[in-house]
């Protein structure tokens, strides 16, 4: 073996044997043991070495040859890399270093001595000979040796000793060769021995100190090295429960995610039944206004439900980066006047009062998500009607192109500093806010928040408390030059020009398939159904349909493969719409996917089903002429209901009881039916929420009465 890092310092064997014959041979040459011994001097120091080392082997027991021993687990290998020079050598040439923490090799273990040995603390040379001593000496006497008092003794000691021997052989030399005078000389090395002697014990005591100073840095600095150690490693057991809890929190987000999802698909289909029947009885011109405003009240409630499962899903797609935004073509006063109107009759029914304005600069057209852009802000009004008891509301818009502001002020009990940032967590709501008896998800702030970041805007707040809030909203809405989005439908479809079209509806769920029977076979439409993939691919065989409506999560092959199945059958100039209760996004399809033509979201709004079935087929409509008369209601020429009834109509629009409104027109249709036009054009304005034209109206009919 000749690695340091296995050796130790001092080996009592080949060092004790030399220094036993060199002692020997010495005092043979020096004649202290004859003339014979003096000339064989040589031979006296191989003969002694050769005796004593096996005897001091036998004495020691033979344990100072190796320190440690090799890892077995190196033995086998063919090479292993150096951790500081990175080379690579074989076993036999390698130790393990714990300064390091890795395979050293003998060159670059041997050069760098500043580990002090800490593979082999035992080894060093000090603790040899502290454990010789320990041995030798009684522990009382071995206890001052080994202080500090103790070691200063011993350097002063060897180094004065080391002098002494080395001042005599200079006399013995010098008075064998040279005839000098023996006491002078002698005088003048022990002159020299003590004058050194002083320089010595001032050297030995600074060593002393030194050596200590030394060791106490070391030690604090090998203390500081195992905290950090300790410290790193505690860091890297923390990352690693952190990240595990970052995957459990991960994975338990996915989870609420796909359950959300599965659960607004499992919400979706029924709602679409509920929605698309109500829409389909309340154009039924058969019924009755009483019983159609009962039907108008399950239409809005399951479109009120399905605004909250919308909600849901807005949140889990925006934290998983998935929301996609729409680039409309918003026609601004239209879009801001059936806001007001709807919450003025809310703020009317408060007896509170509800303030717009808006610049006269405000473009025409504008580029927005429509969808997106009336969430917010009905989120943002509805919140200060229902917080708002006395005073007002004032809807503010502010236009700079391309930026909108957009100011809702309220007269409400106002937000705590300490809530403006909670408020629009999920579920949260401010301190003051919890107070009032008023219902909600607790969603409506957040998903404001959410999707004006994502929109590029911004909401900020700002309230004092018993005086009210504000909320700021800044959108980029630039101007369109040429609108060219398609004019709304608005009078009753009953049928289109040109040819039968055949229309293959495809859903698992036979209401679904029923539903859109219902709503497609009145307007001229040959609907085939199928009620699976399959079932739709062998029809799909004997029959050429001009559109497919495809549900898109069905048993078995589901809409994207049967979209996909019927393009590769030569289905090319149909047109297929996917109809499903699941987010797009859900579905891991792309909104460029070049298999369909058109996707709608359940539950099924009626009018943008037509809208879309018109633009996909190209197709004209047929709208019913009868709600001309309606519009065409003049007081000149028309009668007016007798005095009475205007009145009260008057005083129930200023209160905003939309309710009691209805009910009046019902009584009058029901009392007075010569009066029909007057009823029909009254109520038309409030299922529009333009009261502003209902007072107006009514007003002018109470001055020409009078």
């Amino acid at each position: 073996e000749f690695k340091r890092a296995h050796l130790y310092d001092i080996n009592p064997v080949g060092v004790g044997a030399m220094t036993v014959a060199t002692i020997v041979s010495i005092s043979a040459f020096y004649g202290f043991f004859g003339p014979t011994a003096k000339a064989l001097a040589p031979f006296v120091a191989l003969t002694t070495a050769f005796v004593v080392a096996p005897l001091i082997a036998y004495a020691t027991g033979g344990k100072y040859y190796i320190a440690r021993k090799p890892k077995r687990s190196w033995q086998t290998a063919e090479a292993i890399k150096c951790c500081i020079c990175e080379h690579a050598f074989e076993p036999e040439d390698m130790a393990s270093c714990p300064a390091y923490s890795g395979p050293i090799c003998s060159l670059c273990c041997s050069l760098d001595a500043r580990c002090h040995d800490l593979c082999k603390p035992h080894a060093r040379v000090q603790a040899q000979l502290s454990e010789t001593l320990g041995k030798l000496l009684p522990e009382s006497i071995y206890a001052r040796i080994n202080s500090q008092l103790g070691h200063y003794l011993g350097v002063f000691a060897a180094a004065a000793g080391l002098v002494g021997l080395t001042l005599g052989l200079i006399y013995l030399q010098t008075s064998t060769a040279i005839r000098f005078d023996q006491v002078q000389l002698s005088d003048v090395l022990w002159k020299v021995f003590f004058a050194l002697t002083i320089i010595i014990g001032v050297v030995a005591w600074l060593f002393v100190l030194a050596r200590q100073s030394r060791q106490a840095a070391e030690a604090e600095t090998r203390r500081q090295t195992t905290l950090l150690m300790q410290e790193i490693d505690a860091h890297r057991q923390t990352d690693l429960e952190l990240q595990r809890a970052k995957e459990v929190a991960e994975s338990a987000n996915l989870a609420k995610s796909r359950y959300v999802v599965g659960l607004s698909h499992e919400l979706r289909s029924p709602l679409n039944a509920i929605s698309g029947y109500a829409q389909l009885l309340e154009q039924d011109d058969t019924i009755q206004p009483k019983p159609r405003d009962q039907i108008r009240v399950v239409r809005r409630s399951a479109d009120h439900l399905s605004g909250l499962i919308d909600g849901l899903l807005d949140i889990s797609k925006i934290e998983a980066g998935r929301l996609h935004l729409s680039r409309d073509e918003v026609r601004l006063h239209a879009f801001l006047d059936q806001l007001v109107g709807m919450f003025r009759l809310q703020a009317a029914a408060k007896n509170i009062e509800f303030v717009f304005q808006r610049p006269e600069t405000l473009p025409p057209v504008v580029y927005a998500d429509e969808k997106r852009l009336r969430q917010i802000l009905i989120n943002l009004l509805s919140n200060a009607i229902k917080f708002t008891q006395t005073g007002g509301v004032h809807f503010i818009v502010h236009y700079r192109s391309p930026v909108a502001e957009f100011e809702v002020r309220d007269t409400g009990p106002g937000i705590h500093a300490d809530d403006l940032d909670r408020i629009f967590a999920p579920f949260e709501r401010g301190a003051l806010g919890v107070s009032q008896p008023q219902t909600g998800t607790g969603l409506g702030l957040t998903i404001s928040k959410l999707l004006a970041g994502v929109m590029g805007g911004d909401i900020r707040v700002t309230s004092v408390v018993d005086r009210g809030s504000t909320f700021y909203v800044k959108m980029l809405l630039s101007e369109v030059t040429n609108p060219t989005r398609l004019k709304a439908i608005n009078a009753p479809i009953y049928g289109y020009h040109g040819p039968r079209r055949t229309v293959l509806v495809t859903d698992d769920d036979p209401t679904q398939r029923d539903l859109l029977r219902e709503i497609l076979t009145p307007l001229g439409f040959i609907i085939l159904s199928a009620h699976d993939g399959e079932s739709c691919l062998n029809l799909a065989q004997h029959c050429q349909p001009d559109l497919f409506l495809l549900d898109i999560s069905m048993t078995g092959i589901d809409g994207w493969t049967v979209a996909e199945t019927l393009r590769t059958m030569g289905h090319h100039q149909a047109r297929i719409l996917m109809v499903s209760a699941s987010a797009l996004e859900a579905h891991g399809a792309p909104l460029a996917q070049p298999f369909h033509d058109g996707y709608l979201m359940k539950p099924i709004d009626v009018p943008r089903l037509l809208e879309l079935v018109g633009q996909l087929l190209k197709i004209e409509w047929q709208y019913e002429p009868h709600e001309a008369p309606t519009a065409a209601w003049n007081i000149k020429n028309d009668p007016s209901p007798p005095v009475e009834y205007v009145d009260e109509l008057i005083n129930l629009g200023q209160i905003g009881y939309v309710t009691a409104i209805h009910t009046k027109l019902d009584q009058i249709n029901k009392d007075h039916p010569e009066h029909a036009a007057f009823v029909a054009r009254m109520r038309s304005l409030i299922e529009q929420f333009d009261l502003g034209q209902y007072m107006a109206t009514l007003k002018t009919v109470q001055r020409h009465d009078h």
